[in-house]
Order: C-alpha cells, then sequence, then structure tokens
C-alpha cells in the first residue's frame, strides 16, 4: 500500500474518483474517508480527524486528497506524511466559488486550498524542470497543458451517485475513530463500504421506457434533462424560469429532474415542481446508476445553467448517453462543446429549446458533433496511475 488516499467528503464526484483509483491501485493503497456530510465542517476539521485515523505506515510513497482537506495541516499535525509525494486535487475552486447571499465571503476555505498548493522554491524548480512549471507573481502556471482549470476533474459527477438521498440535518461533531474502509470489490464499487456513512439511502426504482409507452416516437413531446445537484452554484432558478416561459406558451415539452438534494433545497424546487405540473416526468435523485443512465438515455436534450463548473461530468454522460447538450458559453464548457450546444444568455436557451419543442425530431436525429471519448476512465486511468507513481530516489 504505498499510495495513501485521503478523502474528506466521500460522497458524489469525490467518491466517485476515489473509487476509481482504489479499484486501479487494488492492493497497493488504502482509503481513508470521511462522510459526505456538512463540507464546511470537513474543511475546518477533517485534518485533526485524519491526524488522529491515519494508520502510520513506512509503506506510504505517495499521498493523494481532494481539497476539501486543509493539507498543510494534516502534513503539520503528521510530520511522518510530510515527506511524502502530495497531490491534491480541486474539485472546485474555493476563491471562485459563488456565494449564495449578497455577503462577505468565509475566505477561510480559499485560504486552505491556498495554503495546501503553496510550493517553496526548490520545489517549484523541480516542477518546472519536470513539467513546466513557472511562477506568475503569486501564483503558478502550467504551461504546455491546454484545458488546465479543468485537467483536475475530469471525472466528476455532478449527479453525486454513490451519496445517499435526501440528507437529514444531524450532529456536526467528529465520528468516532473507526477502521480504514476495506477496499471494495469491482462489483460493489459503487457501494459505501465507509463505517462512518450511516445514513439510509432512499431506494427509488424508475423505468422510463414503461412511463413513456403509450406515447409515439413523433409525438412525444421534448424530453428535456436537468442532471445536477440542488443547490445555488447550478442556478436552478434560471432553469426553471426558462421552462416555465415554455409552459406560459403551451408548448409541449418533459422534464426529468435529476441530482441529488441536500440538507438546504432552494425554495425554486418545490415553486416549480407545482408549477411545472403534468409536464414533470420525473422529479428526484435516482440512486440507482442504471436507472439514472436510463433516464438520461429516454432523454432528448440536457442543459446546465450552471455559475461555476470545473468540468461537469453529469454533461458528458448525458451526451454519451444520446442527449443534445446546452450549455452556457463560459466556465469550462467552450472547452469541451462546439460552439453550435453554448448559448449566451437565458433568452437564447429559451429560443432553442423553443424551436425543439416545435420540432423534436431535429434533436433525436441529431449526431453530437463533438469528442467523449478522452474523458472516459479508459482514457484516463493509466494517466492517473502514472501521476500516483513515486520512484524511490525521487526528490519528494
Amino acid at each position: 500500500m504505498s499510495v495513501l488516499l485521503v478523502e474528506a467528503f466521500y460522497g458524489g464526484s469525490h467518491k466517485q474518483l476515489m473509487d476509481l483509483l482504489q479499484e486501479e491501485l487494488q492492493d497497493d493503497c488504502v482509503l481513508c474517508t470521511l462522510p459526505a456530510k456538512k463540507w464546511h465542517w470537513k474543511a475546518r476539521t477533517a485534518a485533526l480527524y485524519f491526524m488522529q485515523t491515519v494508520p502510520t505506515s513506512a509503506n506510504y510513497r505517495v499521498l493523494f486528497a481532494s481539497s476539501v482537506l486543509n493539507l498543510a495541516e494534516l502534513v503539520a499535525l503528521r510530520p511522518d506524511l510530510g515527506k511524502l509525494k502530495k497531490v491534491l486535487y480541486f474539485h472546485e475552486n474555493q476563491l471562485a466559488y459563488p456565494v449564495q447571499k449578497c455577503q462577505e465571503r468565509d475566505f477561510q476555505y480559499g485560504y486552505n486550498q491556498v495554503l495546501s498548493w503553496f510550493m517553496p522554491e526548490h520545489k517549484l524548480a523541480h516542477l518546472q524542470k519536470v513539467i513546466g512549471v513557472k511562477r506568475n507573481g503569486d501564483a503558478y502556471q502550467l504551461e504546455g497543458l491546454p484545458g488546465q482549470q479543468k485537467s483536475g476533474d475530469l471525472m466528476k459527477n455532478s449527479n453525486a451517485h454513490g451519496e445517499s438521498g435526501l440528507c437529514t440535518p444531524e450532529h456536526e461533531g467528529l465520528p468516532s475513530p473507526s477502521p480504514a474502509p476495506e477496499r471494495p470489490n469491482k462489483a460493489g464499487a459503487s457501494e459505501s463500504t465507509n463505517p462512518c456513512q450511516e445514513e439510509d439511502k432512499q431506494h427509488l426504482t424508475f423505468n422510463l421506457c414503461n412511463i413513456m409507452s403509450g406515447w409515439d416516437s413523433q409525438q412525444r413531446p421534448l424530453h428535456v434533462a436537468w442532471p445536477h445537484r440542488w443547490e445555488h452554484d447550478k442556478d436552478p432558478e434560471t432553469f426553471f424560469k426558462v421552462l416555465l416561459k415554455l409552459k406560459e406558451k403551451d408548448l409541449p415539452f418533459h422534464v426529468s429532474v435529476l441530482g441529488e438534494a441536500f440538507t438546504e433545497i432552494p425554495d425554486i424546487f418545490s415553486e416549480a415542481k407545482k408549477a411545472l405540473g403534468s409536464s414533470v416526468l420525473h422529479w428526484g435523485y435516482l440512486p440507482s446508476k442504471d436507472d439514472y443512465f436510463q433516464a438520461l438515455c429516454m432523454a432528448d436534450v440536457v442543459i446546465s445553467t450552471a455559475k461555476h463548473e470545473f468540468f461537469g461530468v453529469a454533461m458528458v454522460e448525458a451526451v454519451y448517453c444520446g442527449c443534445y447538450p446546452l450549455c452556457p458559453k463560459a466556465l469550462v464548457y467552450p472547452e469541451i462543446f462546439p460552439a453550435e450546444y453554448l448559448y449566451s444568455t437565458p433568452e437564447q436557451l429559451f429560443k432553442r429549446l423553443q424551436n425543439f419543442c416545435k420540432r423534436p425530431d431535429t434533436v433525436r436525429k441529431h449526431l453530437y458533433k463533438g469528442e467523449t471519448a478522452g474523458f472516459s476512465w479508459a482514457a484516463l486511468g493509466g494517466k492517473f496511475r502514472s501521476l500516483l507513481a513515486a520512484e524511490p530516489r525521487e526528490d519528494l
């Protein structure tokens, strides 16, 4: 077990990546996790928890963690981990993450990321020689790698599969120390093996084929999917505003609102569900990946209205399942999707959907003009393995 995997928020895209790495590395790693609840609390206290629970071993060579963890604190609390090669994976940028209310930003979380990413001069010189990293003022720039902002987030799953269903408020204290979870086998890799995860899963069954069996393919209304977390950074207000405008004009469509909800659900979801009425085909999180992918395969259009996105694997998964993507002409999307799938304003999004509602066959016959194969684990697994390799004489 030369690789130590540490995840302070073991759910959703965080869990998916750790499970994939664990499967890729087999017996050459040990995984230490905390459940996917109260990420603010985890960002502040996870280092103290892992200081007590990460097993001591002389075999560790590499430490891989997500940026929820304050890596600088953990290394300070556990000097034995300081000598390891460290790989920090950023699922988001807390210095740019949109605030929900008009209030002063809590810079603690971004500050944690800055501390964890800071490199002393001798490390910077080494990286500049090996992979072309250079300092630009107080920042670090990676040369020669297109799309560097998203490079650490290629497997992000915004639908948060692997987490529980609707969460309920629970005590925010650190859980009692417990043994590291056993490595899941290949068939059960999507199930949590972390003893800290005590919440029950909301088991749902889903069969869109049965739901839509009464519709002729030519008469079937446009089916729109929204497979994102039910949180403010995904901008559900804009999405529902556009749909309600379609409904006001008596345009036929169906909508499946997928993704996971957490303790605090924006009010717009309950309001929109009531207002959309019979247009709703499915509403809520699907714990089963088979059900989730079946829902995407039955949809015609997948939409993002996100205000913060490093990659957005839910959109790529939907495209892989045959959906026509509509994404903001901003954030990471222009790096992934051809121009015809981008919109600049909510008005443009409305006009595109209005035309699709009138002629749904245009999207059903459409062949996607971009590429998705490069984002698959088949293409990326080996790269991650190389990243986690440490040679015995490497200057760590």
